[in-house]
């Protein structure tokens, strides 16, 4: 779905059109929950924090205006909140565990590939924990969810020159501690 159409079913939901708002939470909920997925670790807390998104959404569609701002950029914005306000309460420190949340599908899959496809996922994962936070959480949503830098920087709060440097800054960590776990597994 484009911007433009999420546009059209925001302006539907906004008049109160139940299958527009149905429509919306088709289109957005499982980005939302591999969103949290990834970032903790945990299948029941990614479904339970992916329908607070959209409860939130519901209560804010009403003053919802899009000023350049694409309506998944505003639900990620909503959802990354949601996400610092839980590790706030519960004192963790931000990681973002690499689950792979994308379904692959099983029949006919070379197990092989699906091998090699598991054991680099586990790779990019002990990988990612190394790196600062806010890098992690920049690769995590431009790489493994797909966001633009727009997207990105306005889920964050951040300015677009700044998510590029996040993000030249977490590859680059990332490169090295993807090295170093290589290293550590061959050793």
């Amino acid at each position: 779905m484009t911007d433009s159409s999420d546009a059209v079913l925001v302006v539907r939901a906004q008049k109160g059109e139940v299958d527009a708002i149905g429509q919306l939470y088709d289109l957005h909920r499982e980005s939302i929950f591999r969103y949290f997925w990834l970032r903790l670790d945990d299948h029941q807390l990614a479904e339970d924090l992916t329908g607070d998104v959209f409860m939130r959404m519901l209560d804010a569609l009403p003053r919802y205006r899009a000023y350049g701002l694409p309506f998944r950029a505003w639900l990620y914005r909503i959802a990354h909140n949601l996400a610092i306000d839980y590790f706030r309460k519960m004192n963790h420190q931000q990681t973002v565990p690499l689950e792979v949340v994308d379904e692959q599908p099983v029949g006919g899959d070379d197990p092989g590939m699906a091998l090699d496809r598991t054991l680099l996922n586990e790779q990019v994962q002990a990988a990612l924990v190394h790196l600062e936070p806010t890098q992690a959480e920049v690769v995590t949503l431009r790489f493994l969810l797909g966001l633009s830098l727009q997207e990105t920087a306005l889920t964050l709060g951040k300015t677009e020159a700044a998510i590029k440097a996040l993000q030249h800054r977490g590859l680059s960590a990332l490169r090295r501690a993807l090295q170093s776990v290589e290293e550590a597994r061959t050793s």
